[in-house]
């Protein structure tokens, strides 16, 4: 082959590879296949029907009503299931029995310490969202699609993108857009449990969650558009207090990156942060968890091959209300796990979706099993393993519906890591009066600049 030859063809490739890899991927559904949504299918994808043996109900809408004990306004939402007992309890004398509902994590747990159960209570799927959200799922199911192998939303509204998934990263991008509210604002802590047992305070802060995708619902999602941003001021322990970050991902993460900014009392100026993604150690878990464990998962989808694995029915948490509003941790951080009996567990259908690293891409976990609720898309729990595939970590997130506000939320969530015998729960809001949401704050107080003003002491 000579070298013209040769650079006809490398140029031919490149072009064919270049036109592959921006080639939108029609993953819009036929109207055939849409008309399920809203008959066996419910608006976002899941299963109307309840299950065979009646362990999973039907879904009838969610909960959309307070209980009588909820006080109008306020940010404490009360157990509407807090009069029931738990119908099983899995633990070391029948794990068998029930080990394949169960994640790789919860079983490793409770074959490792006696003191780990799983109480089991009646499934109740509360998971509801407001009608804008509905009406513009129903709009994605035949109009959204990705680009650049997936990785790139395009022609997306608010909403579900990918109601009825065909590919694993259609399903990561439903948990990454899943609806969380507009704006939250709360105060949070960060424990850590070390391997003796002792809890210690990684981290208290206020945190402003945003997703401006969602301030306008008419408006279609464009690629430079920020989808979720945070901002979190330390005020503690003391030698943290005064720190803040800032960070907001992209609907196309490979033109627009994760960008972080960080201010640090000591240098009193605020700096790009880029840093703080992927594998990164997370200094708010006292770095027991990486950047993307955050909310069992988050950011770019690049690193990783995904794929759909199916869907399942599994013991996950669920209804956490009395862990999500308790008022004081250390009921919470025993030692080698969370309080059992703080823990609520119920069956739900789970979407398992497989990350393997992708070729040439960099990596503390080489493949990660997530688990993500069909009614509401957030995932709920994660497995992680090392390059020796040897289970590493595991994620959970805990499901509270906000019945006065229409939003699913799964604010605390936690990593297990399982070689070093060591947790940490984070987004603990009980103690400062629960979740708040509020109205979008104005762009200034999303620049770079805002952290230096809050951020000194």
């Amino acid at each position: 082959m000579n070298f013209n030859t040769q650079t006809l063809l490398q140029g031919a490739l490149a072009a064919t590879l270049i036109t592959s890899l921006s080639t939108p991927i029609l993953a819009a559904v036929s109207s055939q296949e849409a008309a399920l949504l809203e008959t066996t299918l419910t608006t976002v994808g899941a299963e109307k029907s309840g299950n065979a043996d009646g362990s999973i109900p039907i879904y009838t809408g969610g909960l959309t009503s307070p209980p009588a004990s909820f006080k109008a306004g306020d940010t404490f939402r009360p157990n509407p299931f807090a009069d029931e007992q738990p119908v099983l309890v899995i633990d070391q004398s029948n794990i068998e029995q029930y080990r394949e509902q169960l994640t790789a994590t919860t079983v490793e747990l409770i074959n490792r310490y006696p003191t780990f159960k799983v109480e089991v209570y009646p499934t109740h799927r509360t998971a509801a969202l407001p009608q804008a959200n509905l009406n513009n799922t129903l709009k994605n199911a035949t109009n959204a699609g990705t680009t650049d192998d997936g990785l790139v939303l395009e022609n997306v509204l608010p909403g579900v993108p990918f109601p009825i998934p065909h590919s694993g990263r259609e399903a990561m991008w439903n948990h990454l857009l899943r609806f969380q509210g507009k704006t939250i604002e709360t105060k949070y802590d960060s424990w850590n449990v070390d391997a003796a047992g002792v809890a210690t305070l990684a981290t208290t802060g206020t945190a402003f969650i945003d997703y401006p995708i969602y301030h306008d619902m008419s408006r279609t999602i464009s690629g430079k558009d920020i989808y979720y941003r945070t901002k979190l001021y330390y005020s503690g322990p003391a030698r943290r207090a005064g720190e803040a970050i800032m960070v907001q991902d992209a609907a196309d993460p490979l033109k627009q990156p994760r960008r972080a900014w960080q201010y640090l009392p000591g240098q009193r100026r605020v700096k790009l942060a880029p840093s703080l993604a992927y594998d990164t150690p997370n200094p708010g878990t006292a770095g027991s968890s990486t950047y993307d464990d955050v909310f069992v998962f988050s950011g770019a989808l690049d690193r990783f091959d995904w794929k759909l694995v199916g869907k399942k029915e599994m013991y996950v948490p669920y209804n956490t209300y009395d862990l999500t509003y308790i008022d004081d941790p250390k009921k919470l951080t025993t030692p080698n796990h969370l309080s059992p009996e703080h823990v609520r567990w119920e069956k739900h259908r789970v979407w398992i979706i497989e990350g393997t690293l992708a070729a040439g891409k960099r990596h503390i976990y080489h493949k990660r099993n997530f688990y993500l609720d069909e009614d509401s898309w957030g995932a709920l729990a994660s497995d992680e393993y090392d390059a020796r595939d040897q289970l590493y970590r595991g994620s959970f997130s805990f499901f509270t519906q906000s019945y006065d506000k229409a939003i699913p939320d799964t604010t605390p969530h936690m990593v297990y890591d399982l070689i070093g015998g060591t947790y940490n729960i984070n987004g603990v809001v009980g103690p400062y009066g629960g979740i708040r949401y509020i109205d979008p704050l104005s762009p200034a107080k999303w620049s770079p600049q805002s952290l230096a003003g809050a951020g000194l002491r």
